[in-house]
């Protein structure tokens, strides 16, 4: 999906460097006083429009949220949505994921939230998606012991992928979902792409992997 630009979005940003923070390795090790307080760190990889995060933070005011995405035009709406919904536990990150490890420290994160992410599916572009090995070595690097990954998806090759890759790394897998709308499963949060995709009756895939040091 085309993104159109927002030549604004910069200085909007820039506007609230208390929410988007400008330079998060200097946080690394340190987020508990970013946010104040000492709480359970959530971190959402691809945070797009922000209705995911913003409401996760909403249900679980106990817990922090950072929401980490790479286009500008994207994240300042993720901005508006904190600033819409005064959520004081959010703070965004506009960065590539690749840089995870220099953003967290070993073990200082609960959760990481991997939701629709691009599934390149030409094989000449596996290292890219969001679950491939190198990926996963940064994620354990950055998870706490019995820290979860959750996984959702509308692409069921992609998710098959995820299956294999996260078992074949050493993660463990539970809670897997063929139709999470139709399942059993409680406090689903829906982000925009879930939302469209649900209404035209495609099924969401959804997993977690735990992670084990």
């Amino acid at each position: 999906m085309r993104v159109r630009h927002k030549p604004w979005a910069k200085n909007k940003l820039k506007q609230h460097s208390d929410i988007v923070i400008v330079s998060p390795a200097y946080c690394s090790g340190e987020w508990y006083d970013v946010f104040g307080r000492e709480a359970p760190l959530h971190v959402e990889i691809g945070a797009g429009k922000g209705q995911f995060i913003v409401g996760m933070a909403q249900k679980y005011p106990d817990y922090d949220f950072i929401g980490i995405e790479l286009n500008e035009s994207i994240i300042v709406s993720a901005l508006q949505k904190c600033l819409d919904a005064k959520v004081g536990n959010v703070r965004l990150i506009r960065a590539d994921a690749r840089g995870l490890t220099d953003f967290f420290a070993e073990d200082e994160v609960d959760a990481i939230y991997l939701n629709f992410s691009d599934p390149w599916p030409k094989k000449r572009h596996e290292k890219r998606r969001l679950t491939y090995s190198s990926f996963l070595a940064r994620y354990e690097y950055v998870l706490k012991n019995n820290g979860v990954i959750n996984l959702k998806t509308d692409n069921q090759g992609f998710f098959e992928y995820s299956l294999e890759s996260l078992s074949a790394y050493g993660f463990t897998l539970r809670n897997i979902s063929l139709d999470l709308h139709r399942s059993d499963f409680k406090d689903n949060v829906l982000t925009e792409y879930e939302e469209k995709f649900s209404e035209k009756g495609q099924p969401i895939y959804r997993c977690e992997a735990v992670c084990h040091e």
